[in-house]
């Protein structure tokens, strides 16, 4: 589409209003194709999309390579377990193997942060024009699913015309993990690019004060922020301030695997601080949506009975809006400007 110029897709700390409303288009478009009797389109047929997930990953890994195949593109997995890695090899060495099968977009996943931007400046350095996707960096970034959570709160707020506009003047609750959370790190990006204020709540292990300012600086390797006017972002310790007047609760997993410390007492403990249920809900003031980006732990960091509680709990709609985001992000590399400047 006009106006992309992402030759990849790293952190959506390089994403202008333009580039979010471009997905948010094109994915609605996406969205309605199943409604309208369509489920593939000739789009990418001819490109193949290789999935690198060196890390494990349900609904994205699966999600992209779904979407990929709505799009009529072929699709390549790689598995860490059967690779040559046992036997010494890099992970440059990897990915150019592929390339040189011949993939055009490669989706890559790491438990490190700076993985995939590394692997695309040495492919573009190589002088290949694949295109990188980050489905995920250590803590660093997670952009599809910050985007596709974007979508599912336009959506629900405008049905009818989900744009970044449907969030500017919203108060977006962000509740937990905070520190090992690559997709709150997405999510401050894209809700404040929306004119979202984020109000992020947590105990002070999980929620450094750090994060009052991480939108306030230019995002890191970039001149300028992208965004003329960003919306804000708060930082409270407890439901009970951070609640009232929500428009919506985005509350995330508790990621023991990356504590490097006990940083809480208890999974009880938490939960009676911070899980989000119908009662704690009654805070808001009002019904508000429910977003979390999976896996749960449940009972944890939701009720078991808001979990399953579509009316409210919008996690499986998280999950059917995967699809359409990453068919946009897959066509937009694809078809965009082959020779336009990194993400």
């Amino acid at each position: 589409m006009s106006g992309w110029t992402h030759r990849h897709v790293i952190d959506l700390a390089a994403f202008s209003s333009a580039d979010f409303a471009t997905v948010l288009e094109l994915a609605q478009r996406f969205r309605v194709m199943p409604a309208a009797g369509t489920r593939r389109l000739p789009a990418l047929q001819g490109r193949l999309m290789t999935s690198l997930f060196f890390e494990p990953s349900t609904r994205t890994r699966s999600s992209f390579e779904l979407a990929a195949r709505r799009l009529s593109a072929d699709v390549q997995s790689f598995s860490p377990s059967s690779s040559s890695l046992s036997k010494g090899e890099s992970l440059l060495d990897t990915a150019r193997t592929y390339v040189a099968m011949g993939s055009d977009l490669l989706v890559v996943r790491h438990r490190c942060a700076g993985v995939p931007l590394s692997l695309a400046r040495d492919l573009e350095r190589s002088g290949e024009s694949v295109a990188v996707l980050n489905a995920g960096d250590g803590l660093h970034s997670h952009p599809s699913q910050g985007l596709l959570d974007l979508f599912t709160l336009a959506r629900h707020f405008a049905p009818d015309a989900p744009t970044p506009e449907a969030l500017r003047g919203r108060r977006i609750v962000i509740v937990g993990d905070v520190l090992h959370s690559r997709v709150a790190r997405s999510n401050l990006w894209a809700l404040t690019a929306c004119g979202a204020t984020v109000v992020l709540c947590g105990p002070a292990t999980l929620l450094p004060d750090d994060f009052r300012a991480f939108t306030a600086a230019p995002p890191p390797g970039q001149r300028q922020d992208p965004v003329h006017q960003r919306g804000s972002v708060e930082l409270v310790r407890s439901l009970e301030e951070a609640l009232p007047g929500a428009d919506a609760v985005m509350t995330l997993r508790l990621q023991k695997e990356r504590m490097q410390q006990q940083l809480i007492t208890s999974a009880e403990s938490y939960h009676r601080r911070y899980g989000i249920s119908h009662r704690r809900l009654e805070l808001c003031g009002r019904s508000v949506p429910v977003l979390h980006p999976g896996p749960v732990n449940r009972g944890v960091e939701l009720a078991g009975a808001l979990l399953d509680d579509p009316s409210i709990c919008l996690v499986e709609e998280q999950v059917r809006n995967g699809i359409p985001i990453r068919m946009a992000l897959l066509y937009l590399l694809s078809a965009g400007d082959r020779g336009a400047q990194g993400a």
